[in-house]
């Protein structure tokens, strides 16, 4: 009986199926001090503990999207090993802010499949919850990617693709507790543009581009746990090249965001989000956002805004998709999310 690990091929999922992930893991500012060097975050909040207690957080959390990645890492063994590329997430909260100390484990359930018509793969919908030490959920999303099939003779599963909400409420978004932003320090948070000074519809450049690099995305699959065999192996794609992890193209994304967005601190949903074009070694991610909404929330001086945030390798600002409503060859990432603002 083998003993080593080879991953779920297509065929090795069912609806309902639920996946414990291994292993726990502890988080310490370690994760912290390696995501501010690897993209490089700014945002106060995750800065600074004593900008964090002005903001009446106990002490500055672990970035939202690095608590993204370790949940997101521990699912890649059991949803995703084979895959093919992920494809997109929706109905993503983040419930409870992740701080030093914690101990992050995740959870999955296949709530959807459907047979690529080729036969040769197919596409697994999952709902993946992390988890505390006490048990309680700090964020759940849901995620599908597409998965090789092993056995091209094993029979299509029946089609369940999930009804998934387009946006997750703005009522239903979880402000951390005590959060409160009225004695908040604009000068410090590098930016003085708050919640009513965004438009919806405005388009902002964000400017600045990195030039991707295969040792430091080595170092995020790697810090993520992310073993995917498109982004360690070179021999698994047909052209010889490693796919740039999704999650580090959100990260560098949301960091470049920063130049525009600086006083969007806190991510609190994540809408709908898709990879529309593989990202390669070389590739320089530029990005622009949209504002799509605002809402007010009961937390003192705290505004919610909604942001579609779009990485591209071209530079191109505001252009997204062609006449055929596909996306455009340069576009990377288009992610839709919700954030907390100062009012």
């Amino acid at each position: 009986m083998a003993k080593t690990n080879a991953g779920r091929f297509f065929e090795d999922y069912s609806l309902g199926q639920v996946l414990t992930h291994a292993v726990p893991r502890t988080v310490s500012g370690g994760e912290r001090a390696l995501y501010h060097m690897l993209y490089p975050a700014r945002h106060a909040l995750y800065s600074s503990d004593v900008f964090a207690q002005a903001s009446g957080l106990p002490a500055s959390p672990l970035d939202d999207m690095a608590a993204f990645h370790i949940v997101f890492g521990k699912t890649v063994p059991d949803v995703s090993l084979n895959a093919v590329a992920n494809l997109g997430y929706g109905e993503g909260r983040f419930l409870k802010p992740v701080y030093p100390g914690d101990t992050l484990r995740s959870v999955s359930e296949v709530i959807g499949l459907k047979q690529n018509s080729n036969g040769k793969s197919g596409v697994v919908y999952v709902r993946t919850r992390g988890l505390n030490q006490r048990d309680e959920t700090v964020l759940e999303y849901v995620r599908w990617v597409m998965v090789r099939k092993k056995d091209l003779d094993a029979p299509a599963p029946e089609t369940v693709i999930p009804d998934l909400a387009k946006t997750v409420p703005a009522a239903d978004l979880v402000i951390p507790e005590g959060l409160d932003f009225t004695g908040y320090d604009f000068d410090l948070a590098g930016e003085a543009h708050r919640w009513g000074d965004y438009e919806i519809g405005e388009i902002i450049d964000h400017v600045d581009g990195v030039t991707i690099e295969e040792a430091e995305h080595m170092q995020a699959t790697r810090l993520w746990q992310n073993t995917a065999k498109v982004h360690f192996d070179a021999t698994f794609r047909p052209d010889g090249q490693r796919l740039i992890y999704g999650g580090h193209v959100i990260s560098m994304a949301r960091t470049l965001s920063f130049n525009g967005l600086a006083n969007a601190q806190m991510v609190v949903g994540l809408n709908a989000g898709a990879h529309a074009n593989p990202c390669f070694s070389g590739d320089t991610v530029k990005c622009w956002s949209e504002v799509l909404d605002k809402a007010e929330t009961s937390a003192p001086g705290v505004g919610a805004i909604r942001l579609r945030l779009v990485a591209t390798k071209d530079g191109s600002v505001g252009e997204l998709k062609g006449e055929n409503g596909k996306y455009l060859p340069g576009v990377l990432l288009d992610l839709d999310y919700w954030a907390l603002m100062p009012l």
